[in-house]
């Protein structure tokens, strides 16, 4: 994305956008410099200058022949940007709180686009109060480890199941053998059970889109089985040898190609 895309995101028009961007480069300017440089016409460069002199964006001198512009330092700028939006949201929270009443439910919902999946699973980690169950990919361990390993600090009792490459150093953690992924169509899949309450099911292919439900029989059903994914994991890595010798030749190989230690 563009400088000037980036500016317009903050409110500036394209003809302001330019003329800041020219005043970091070179100043002070006046207006007729700042129209040579940028190609904003004359007759639109003083009202722009007009604008971000009241939006605090540039300071000015002069006198009776001419006036100079100079930009506010771009850390400046954006420091009193991001303070004034923190306040927003945060005036906006509490008052769109007030209007929201939760309710009981068990529908099935969606919500679709990775930053939103993400976002939304980030959240239902911070607000957990007890327990965080999760089958996590490479991607989803990244986008959210930082979440878990806060959640873990806190004394949140987490069950993580990995089917990628990565690591996580947090309670019940177990990496799930990639032939089994592979067979139950885990490899690009991201589960989150929070207080056996709510859940979100979603897999991580170009149109990201996740299943939230707070349904209580499917909730519990996803908890069980990543709970029961890990209890089998951990069986495997402890009892795999005494056993192996001990099974029939096809369970014997279901248990092979299964376990960790394949």
């Amino acid at each position: 994305m563009s400088l000037l895309s980036l500016l317009s995101e903050l409110g500036f028009t394209e003809y302001e956008g330019k003329i800041y961007l020219a005043l970091l480069k070179d100043n002070p300017a006046n207006g007729y410099q700042l129209s040579k440089k940028t190609g904003v016409p004359r007759s639109m460069v003083y009202e722009a200058l007009g604008r971000l002199h009241t939006r605090g964006a540039v300071l000015k001198t002069g006198d009776e022949r001419t006036t100079f512009y100079r930009p506010v330092p771009p850390d400046q700028l954006l420091e009193r940007y991001d303070r004034q939006h923190q306040e927003l949201i945060h005036n906006l929270k509490d008052k769109l709180l007030e209007l929201y009443t939760p309710k009981e439910e068990d529908s099935l919902w969606t919500i679709g686009g990775q930053d939103s999946c993400f976002a939304y699973a980030s959240q239902m980690i911070e607000n957990s109060d007890r327990e965080v169950y999760l089958v996590l990919d490479d991607v989803s361990l990244e986008q959210l480890g930082d979440k878990i390993l806060a959640a873990c600090a806190r004394g949140i009792e987490v069950g993580a199941l990995l089917t990628g490459i990565g690591n996580l150093d947090c309670h019940q953690v177990s990496r799930h053998p990639p032939a089994e992924s592979e067979l139950q169509g885990l490899e690009n899949m991201l589960v989150v059970v929070v207080d056996g309450k709510e859940c979100l099911i979603a897999n991580l292919n170009s149109e990201m889109m996740a299943t939230i439900t707070s349904n209580r029989n499917l909730v519990l059903i996803s908890r069980q089985f990543v709970w029961m994914e890990l209890f089998a994991q951990r069986i495997y890595e402890r009892l795999y040898p005494a056993m192996y010798d001990l099974l029939d030749e096809s369970d014997r190989n279901i248990l092979q190609s299964f376990s960790t230690r394949s």
